[in-house]
């Protein structure tokens, strides 16, 4: 589908840009024969050089798309240098040079060029409707979009199916005049159908793969939306998280990713897995185009009757004034829990982020070591990210997916009912179409290399029945005091200092799994790269609950650090490692 519908945007995108071109009166004809771009192939290295020179972006309209920042291009559209459906032309360019290698486009907007001359024509008569006016973005494949795409979590189960309305932030882009490209490829399900599986795989959408390295886990499970955004194929991107679904690809593609506070960001219209730990979060590759995005998206839904709680807890006006530079580090106090996260994280990552700690410090900045979550014994699990840790530990009523397998029995059930145009409407169809299609959605275990472990997720929570016990009230309240009071609450408040956040190494699965247990938001930063295999890592900060203005403030400038200084430990671009190889699965 995919590919059919590149091929059709591509047909005519030649004659439109040499259309363009005969308007400007500065091309001669022979240069309006020309091809308006040199290659599509990837530029062969020699062996000894870097890989970042295999997808060069080219220029639009003599403009840098590459790296270019949503101010930028408002610059560019305000001056008359690009419109909307110019800046829309080169970003499919850009998707047809690099997506067939890294798969983040699941489907394309069939009306994206209607919706570019609209922008472009409120734009000329003096009509700007902020930031975002005329900038193109991507949602993952689990938060609706009424219009002519599919909404199905990469699934074949839930293909044809037609929703209620727009997701609510969908909406609200939509209302600031933000341009949807498409849908983003994802991991299926958002990684709950199954617990051994490809990341960023689905049966429909196929294998997301990292432009840092193709061969390796490209972070899940909003794999599309960050890697349509690292590789330039699109501005910013929206990804949901349960538990690390913005934070571990973010942080895994050198990206900037905002977690929200649950409750923030409406899961209106989202393909749900908990109402207790869901949020939708932005990509980008800055933090304040990240902070652009967030401001569009946040707000109070009648659809999702947690937002209420943000009432009197945001600011007016937004979040985008709250960013600042590297001045704002002098003074801060910071938290380092060395035992809770930083012992457990590998050596040459641990160094590297030290060194940026180093760096922060050099600014001004008082970083505590020691700051620890008293409950960490209980919550951070010493081999890994373990959802199930309580269980692990013998104590089901201890357990995140205690809780989450219920919920997702309820909530999913609850989305199917309000579908259209379709069967499927309990976790027990799902199930019995995975079954029945096991050649493709892998129903079975090692029916299906992406999918080892079948669909033990679905049917772990088929088996609960959605029933809410007494092992499920004891374990949410059990993960929400340990992760919050007990827990980063605690922690954040050292000797009656209140910090200004606890710094974390987010490549270690454990942070973001303590932050969404507790509901609370989760900032990442790029910080470097992994010697061995060239994916990069990221520097979080995480804080309490409706805390984002403080997270904003403190990330814009650590990044205003990073790029003032010569430092290496900030957004590196991607080297395109293995760009041939397709291996399913991907090294976990």
């Amino acid at each position: 589908m995919k590919t059919l519908a590149l091929s059709i945007l591509f047909s005519g995108l030649g004659s439109g840009i040499a259309a363009s071109a005969q308007n400007d009166s500065s091309l001669g004809s022979a240069q309006v024969l020309e091809a308006p771009y040199p290659y599509y192939f990837p530029v062969l290295q020699d062996e000894h050089d870097s890989n970042s020179g295999l997808f060069p972006m080219p220029q639009c309209n003599s403009f840098t798309l590459a790296e270019a920042t949503i101010d930028q291009l408002q610059d560019a559209m305000s001056s008359g240098k690009l419109t909307a459906t110019q800046i829309l032309h080169c970003y499919l360019q850009r998707i047809y040079q690099t997506d067939y290698y890294v798969n983040a486009i699941m489907e394309l907007n069939p009306d994206m060029f209607e919706i570019a001359a609209t922008l472009d024509a409120e734009r000329a008569s003096g009509k700007v409707r902020g930031p975002l006016h005329g900038i193109p973005f991507v949602v993952k494949d689990n938060i609706g979009t009424k219009d002519k795409m599919e909404t199905t979590a990469g699934s074949w189960a839930l293909l044809g199916s037609v929703i209620p309305r727009d997701a609510h932030v969908v909406a609200k882009l939509r209302e600031a005049g933000a341009l949807l490209l498409g849908h983003a490829t994802l991991s299926e399900w958002a990684d709950m159908r199954s617990n051994y599986y490809s990341e960023g795989y689905s049966a429909r959408g196929g294998q997301a793969r990292s432009p840092y390295n193709l061969t390796v886990n490209p972070g899940g499970s909003s794999s599309g939306s960050a890697l349509a955004v690292t590789s330039n194929q699109c501005m910013f991107a929206l990804g949901t998280e349960t538990d690390g679904s913005v934070i571990n690809p973010a942080e895994r593609n050198s990206l900037v990713g905002f977690k929200p506070t649950v409750g923030l960001t409406s899961r209106g219209g989202v393909i749900p897995e908990s109402l207790h730990q869901d949020s939708v979060g932005t990509f980008a590759r800055t933090v304040r185009d990240a902070v652009y995005a967030l401001d569009a998206i946040y707000g109070v839904d009648p659809h999702d009757n947690y937002t209420f709680a943000q009432q009197g807890r945001t600011p007016e006006g937004g979040y985008v004034q709250f960013l600042t530079d590297k001045s704002a580090l002098k003074g801060a106090v910071f938290g380092l829990p060395w035992k809770s996260f930083w012992s457990l994280a590998e050596p040459e990552m641990q160094e590297s982020l030290l060194e940026l700690v180093d760096l922060i410090e050099g600014a001004g900045a008082t970083v505590i070591n020691g700051t620890e979550l008293p409950s960490y014994e209980k919550i951070v699990s010493p081999d890994g990210w373990d959802w199930d840790f309580g269980t692990t530990r013998g104590y089901p009523n201890e357990s995140e997916y205690t809780v989450v397998k219920v919920d997702f029995y309820n909530n999913i059930n609850a989305y199917l009912a309000e579908l259209n145009n379709t069967d499927v409407r309990t976790i027990e169809d799902l199930v019995q179409y995975n079954i029945d299609n096991a050649g493709s959605e892998g129903g079975f275990p090692y029916v299906h290399p992406a999918f080892s472990s079948g669909q033990d997720g679905f049917l772990a929570s088929l088996d609960t029945n959605g029933t809410m016990d007494e092992t499920y009230f004891q374990a949410l309240s059990f993960c929400q005091k340990a992760t919050r009071e007990d827990g980063i609450d605690a922690a954040l408040n050292h000797n009656g200092t209140q910090l200004a956040g606890l710094l974390v190494p987010v490549d270690l699965g454990q942070t973001y799994q303590v932050a969404a247990q507790a509901g609370y938001p989760v900032v990442t930063l790029p910080a470097g790269t992994h010697s061995a295999d060239g994916m990069p890592f990221g520097l979080g900060i995480m804080q309490t609950a409706w805390a984002e203005a403080t997270l904003v403030r403190y990330a814009s400038a650590i990044e205003d650090l990073q790029f003032t200084s010569n430092t290496t430990h900030k957004r590196s671009l991607p080297n395109w490692y293995e760009y041939r190889t397709r291996n399913i699965p991907v090294v976990m």
